[in-house]
């Protein structure tokens, strides 16, 4: 079998060519900036770690280049023009490995409003005794929208403290990890007015940005929260901002933005029972471990010929 050439970014390179070394293939560094790579034109496939830029311009110089594969699990910002318009190129994301660090960060503030935790550290802060009643999760609706990976491992969780799941995905194959799968316009109306939790968990395309907007958020109950770990621009930030000022919303964590950093002064910021979490959700002590994993598994079926895993529909955008 002949040996492969794989670009990896200098930052795992060492690691990984250890790893890596029982297969018949060579590992060769690329850095964010300076030259580039002398084995460029003879290198088949391509890994980009979270916040890599320059695998584009590696694609678009690379003639032999046939296979991208991402450390992340959103794809909006890796499918540039030259992605998109490479030749026989396959992209792999990493999606399938995020569900358990972002599950765990959606139930972990979910049972933290419920049970009232920031108003109970606020209140030690200041010494001040108070019985507060708390609220269980178990019994609540949680809508959960977009049923990949990350969706579906949030539905497992949130099924497993006795919640009510409702899934919206753009497909209408039933999804085993939700009690309800919906689909079209009528199915995210039904998610968001039943549901005491709203998710947002959709990969971020033409068709889904602003998918939330003034209309679909007037219909959530006043009581209901939003949590977003996807992307910013699922849902209209003026519109948000709008139902929390003026209370038609209970709260919302928000771990993604149109703009960020979000800038300094900006008022979700401070807006009322609104918690920032700055893109944060997947940063677990376990998840550079599993990147690593899931890439030299991909790697090893790409140079045996084998199918490979997380291969993203370019049409579709995830």
């Amino acid at each position: 079998m002949r040996r492969m050439i794989v670009l990896v970014p200098e930052s795992v390179h060492a690691d990984l060519v250890l790893a890596a070394a029982p297969l018949p293939v060579t590992l060769v560094p690329y850095s964010e900036e300076g030259p580039l790579p002398r084995e460029l034109s003879e290198a088949e496939g391509i890994f980009r770690v979270v916040k890599g830029t320059r695998f584009s311009e590696l694609i678009e110089k690379g003639p032999q280049l046939r296979w991208l594969h991402t450390a992340s699990a959103g794809v909006d910002h890796v499918l540039t023009p030259a992605v998109r318009s490479k030749p026989n190129l396959t992209v792999t994301d990493s999606g399938a490995i995020f569900d358990t660090c972002i599950g765990e960060f959606v139930l972990g503030w979910m049972l933290a409003l419920a049970h009232r935790i920031p108003e109970t550290l606020e209140g030690q802060k200041q010494q001040h005794w108070e019985w507060r009643q708390s609220t269980e999760l178990s019994g609540q609706t949680v809508g959960v929208i977009g049923l990949g990976p990350i969706g579906r491992g949030i539905a497992t969780r949130c099924t497993a403290l006795g919640m009510t799941t409702l899934g919206y995905r753009r497909s209408p194959m039933a999804c085993p990890e939700v009690a309800v799968t919906l689909t079209g316009r009528t199915g995210l109306e039904r998610l968001l007015k039943e549901s005491n939790w709203v998710v947002v968990a959709a990969a971020l395309t033409n068709e889904s940005r602003a998918l939330l907007g003034e209309q679909e958020l007037a219909l959530l109950k006043p009581t209901a929260r939003l949590i977003n770990i996807a992307r910013g621009p699922l849902v209209e930030e003026g519109a948000l901002l709008a139902a929390l000022t003026e209370g038609r919303l209970a709260g919302a964590v928000l771990d993604v933005f149109h703009t960020e950093p979000l800038p300094v002064g900006h008022p979700l910021w401070s807006a009322p029972n609104t918690f920032v979490t700055c893109h944060s959700s997947a940063w677990t002590d376990g998840l550079r471990e599993r990147q690593r994993a899931y890439f030299l598994q991909n790697l090893a079926r790409f140079v045996r010929g084998e199918a490979l895993e997380g291969v993203v529909e370019l049409m579709r955008g995830y």
